[in-house]
Formats: C-alpha cells, structure tokens, sequence
C-alpha cells in the first residue's frame, strides 16, 4: 500500500467516527438515544437497514463464495421481498400501536415476563456472537495488510465502532450509515469497472458471461429437491423467508432501525425500499466475484490465497510436496489461460462442436486445479491444523492488494470497514438496549430517572463492545465467514419468529405453553445442528429456520391443549 492509499483510508474511517459523534452528541431522554426521537425519513431507514446487514462479511466473503461455487448463493435472498411485504403488513403497525422501544416488550405484553426475558436472552447469545465476528472479519484484512496482530486490530476497530455508538446512540448509527452504504456501493463498482479493464481487450462483458457460464459459475437458480444442498430456489423462499423475517421482524439491530422511522408510512416505505434493491445489490456483489474468478482465467493465481497458510506449509516438512503442487498449478494455469484464450475465439466463428470441444477443456483443466487446491488444502492442515485451509474469504482481498491501482486499494479497504463499522454499529446499539430495557428496567424494583436509564444503555453498549471484541479474539473462519454469521442466526432465528407468529395469530396461546415450547424447540434444534450438519451435512442450514418455527408453534399447540385438559378436568 502506497501513501495515498492510507490517506483515503484513514480520512475516510475518521470522517465517520467524527462526523457521527458531532451529529449525535446531544441525547437528552432514552428515547432519543434508542429511536432517535423517531425523526428518521423513509430513505434513512431504508439505507439503514441495508447497512446493517451489510457488513464487512458480506463484502469480504461474498466475491470468494461467486468465485469459488457461483452465482446460486442469491437464491439465500429470494425469500426477503416476501418477508419484508409481511413484516410492513403485520409487524410494522403492531410496534408502532404500543410504542415499544424493542420487540420483546410486546411479547410480554401478549404472553408474559418470562417468555419476553427468554427470547431477549436467546437474541444477546446470537447477536453479541455475530457482533465478534463482523469485528473479526475486517481484522483478518488488515492483518493480510500491515502483519499486524489479530486481536490489537480487534481491539483498534471495536474501539473505532464504540466511540460514536455509545456517544450517539440510534441517531448516530443512522447518520453514519448513509456516508457508510455511499462509500460501500461507490467501492464495489469501481472494483468492478477495473476487473472489466484488466480483462483482455478482445474480451467483452458478454464473453466475459460466457466464460464464466462455462466454468459453471453462473447457475444461478437450482429447483432440485436435494436437503443436502445449502442454496436451492426452495430453501431460499422457505428457510430464506423464515430467516428474512426473523432477522427484519424480530432481531432487535434491525427492529430498532425501523422504529426510528417518523410514522408507520415512513419505516414502511423505507423495508420497501430495501426490499426492491437489496436482492439486486447481493446479484451485483456476486458478479464481482464472478468476473474476479474471470480475471483469474487470465492472470496468475496463488494455490491458496490465505497467506498465512501458504507460509506455514512452505517452513515444514511439507513444503516440498507443496512446491511441487505449485508448480503443477503454474502449468494447468497456463493450459488453461491458452485454452480459454481459444474459446474466446472459437465463440466468434459460432459453430456448436468446436464450443463444445472448448467447454470441455476449460472443465477439465479447472477440475485439476480444484483438485491441485484440494491437496494443498490437505498438506496446510498437516503442516499446521490451526491454520485455516478454506480460502475463500481471501480471494477478493488478494485481488485488491496485487492489482489495484494507488489509492483505489485505499478506497476498498475503506469500504470493507466501513461495512463492518455500520454492521457492529446497529448489533451494539441493539445489545444494549435490549439489556436496558428488557432486563435492567424491567426487573428493576425500583423506578429510576429517564437519565438512569440513558447512562445505563451508553454503560451496557460499552459493556456489549467489549464482549463483542473478546468474542472476536477467539473467532476463526468456519468455511466462509458470511456462512457463519447465517449459520449462527439460523439456530436461533426459527425458534424467535415462531415464538412472534404465535403472538400475532394464535391467540389462544398462552405464556407457559410458549414458554416450555420455546426451550423445548431450542434444544431440539441444537441437536438437529449438531448431528444432520455439523457431523454428516444431511440438510443445509436454512432449513433450521423453518424447522424451528415449525416445531415452536406445533409443541406450543400440543402444550396448550395438554394445559387446558389438565384445567377443564381439575373444575
């Protein structure tokens, strides 16, 4: 990195930390700390929403998911415009009806204290998890860079999040966000317009397409019944849509973005807008990965592009089998380059069998070189079985450290952190009051001061920070990061939105049987995580949101009828 490149980035992440502590320094009530005084526009909320779901991971691991398996990891977001139209329709007008500052206070509200503790303490667990990781990823950029130590960057970019969040509270999550999604969207296209600008000059987007479709990478839609498959068009409108609609109607760090909005029409129109742009932003991030993964047809590329794992195979035993596989790399890399060269030509003359015979080839020298990583893979976990085999949340950071330009390196690591700054942002925000308001004030015996309050939400973000930070210090990449942070939400997310449709539409429900339902529905789904996909992979993870939702509402019925025999046969 060139000295121009640390100057985009430093002035960029100052800018916001700064710009967001001025902007929001003056909370004078909880309310204005935790809804910012519900002042926020449609676009505010709608920007918002988006940035908080967007962060570093998503930008950082989605390219290397396109780059290594395609485009089908859309499909993850089929079910969002759906969840979103049910989340304006039900959840919006509810919230706003009882002036709730979170979620959980209306489940008390239909069923009672305990089940609202409950699913308050089940959101903490997942969410103050998720919070470590979207610090733990930007580390592990920055590391790459500077060779600096992963938990001084974890301390460095938590800190940076804390300062503005707890000074500012919603407010200054909201304002930074806007300069944060700018900077975001601005980075990806001028990432995206300089692949198109290395390709070759005979190359044209729509071969560029064509390239990519012949390697397999632009299978974007997959109709196949098979569990066993982690992104199909089903599981992404069924488990994608329970997912949607947990994380947007009941996960606190979204919840609390809406409920900012200056009316009901206001955080409407704002999950509207986020609904009809965030499937074609995810597409758009995609296909950066996939013409990285084009690029790469053309231009050389490392066997494992995790730079510490290549070092520490190359300083054991091991390094001469690893040299040798880097050297059978280097060939099928110029095999492949001349092969994909004559394809490129060969779609010119547009004759079917010679295509064929050209597709054919490029599969075939792809499929050595996945087979070549594949035994890289397995000589760095020999060399070192805590160093992390699976590559693909290196792959877009090494596109950007060895082939931008000065200053647009910069720019996208700016980018990058500043998705997870507004990420970690909302999570905090979100931790903190839901430990304010649904446990320290609700349990309090005493009524304290509006300004108790007030200190207490900064004191408990503070605290969550810190938590967060130390999770980050033992975070490790489990096959790619963005899977993780959606693995770990979808533990929990199918048992909470189980728990809010009961509340909403079964009303002869009550708390006890929502309550023992609950627990029930966890622990089952916690086995289920741990035997058909942590062990053997029998189904993909989405479907555990559907399977928890399901389960939570068909034992709290089963219950229920147990508990109303059990009253009617007592009287």
């Amino acid at each position: 990195m060139e000295s121009i490149d640390w100057i985009v980035l430093y002035t960029t992440l100052l800018f916001i930390v700064v710009y967001g502590t001025w902007k929001t320094k003056k909370n004078t009530s909880v309310k204005d700390y935790i809804l910012g005084n519900q002042e926020a526009k449609w676009w505010t909320v709608g920007l918002s929403v988006m940035a908080t779901q967007a962060s570093a991971i998503t930008f950082l691991s989605t390219p290397g998911q396109a780059f290594h398996d395609g485009m089908g990891f859309v499909q993850f977001y089929f079910g969002l415009p759906l969840a979103m139209i049910v989340i304006c329709m039900v959840f919006i007008p509810v919230y706003h009806k009882l002036k709730v500052y979170t979620a959980y206070e209306f489940l008390e509200q239909r069923f009672d204290l305990k089940t609202r503790s409950l699913t308050a303490i089940l959101f903490l667990v997942q969410r103050g998890l998720a919070a470590g990781i979207t610090i733990y990823a930007p580390s592990i950029i920055l590391s790459a860079v500077l060779g600096w130590d992963l938990k001084t960057l974890n301390i460095i970019i938590g800190s940076l999040v804390i300062i503005y969040t707890v000074i500012g509270g919603t407010k200054a999550v909201n304002v930074t966000q806007k300069q944060q999604m700018f900077v975001i969207m601005s980075g990806m296209f001028v990432a995206f317009f300089l692949i198109m600008n290395y390709l070759p000059d005979d190359l044209t987007f729509n071969k560029a397409l064509k390239v990519a479709g012949a390697n397999d990478k632009l299978n974007i839609l997959d109709f196949s019944w098979n569990t066993k498959n982690r992104y199909t068009f089903w599981s992404g409108i069924t488990g994608g849509f329970f997912l949607m609609l947990s994380y947007f109607g009941t996960d606190q760090s979204q919840v609390q973005r809406y409920l900012s909005g200056k009316s009901i029409r206001e955080s409407q129109i704002g999950l509207i807008f986020n609904a009809l742009l965030k499937v074609p932003m995810q597409f758009f991030i995609l296909l950066v990965g996939v013409m990285v993964f084009v690029f790469y047809q053309y231009h050389a590329s490392p066997l494992n592009f995790n730079p510490a794992a290549t070092e520490a195979v190359l300083n054991s035993p091991y390094a001469d089998d690893y040299r040798q596989l880097e050297q059978e790399h280097s060939n099928l890399e110029t095999q492949k380059k001349m092969a994909q060269e004559y394809y490129s030509g060969v779609l010119n003359v547009k004759d079917y069998q010679l295509t064929m015979a050209a597709k054919r080839k490029i599969q075939s020298i792809n499929k050595q070189e996945r087979a070549n990583r594949g035994k890289a893979r397995e000589l760095i976990e020999k060399a070192d079985a805590s160093i992390e085999t699976n590559d693909k949340d290196y792959v877009f950071i090494h596109f950007i450290l060895n082939n931008l330009p000065r200053g647009f390196i910069g720019l996208l690591l700016a980018v990058i952190l500043s998705a997870a700054m507004s990420s970690t942002a909302s999570e905090l925000n979100a931790l903190g009051t839901i430990t304010t308001i649904d446990l320290y004030k609700r349990n309090h015996k005493t009524e304290k001061k509006d300004s108790h309050y007030l200190s207490a939400s900064k004191w408990f973000t503070l605290l969550w920070g810190c938590i967060a930070i130390l999770f980050a210090n033992f975070g490790s990449l489990v096959d790619n990061l963005i899977q993780l942070v959606n693995i770990i939400g979808s533990v929990f997310y199918g048992n909470v939105l189980g728990i809010f449709l009961l509340a909403f539409f079964f009303r002869f429900i009550r708390g006890n049987a929502v309550f023992w339902s609950a627990l029930i529905t966890q622990s089952i789904i916690f086995f289920i995580y741990y035997r058909f996909i942590h062990i053997e992979e029998r189904i993909g993870y989405l479907w555990l949101n559907f399977i928890g939702c399901v389960l939570v509402i068909g034992i709290s019925i089963v219950i229920e009828t147990l508990f109303r025999s059990m009253r009617l046969n007592k009287q």
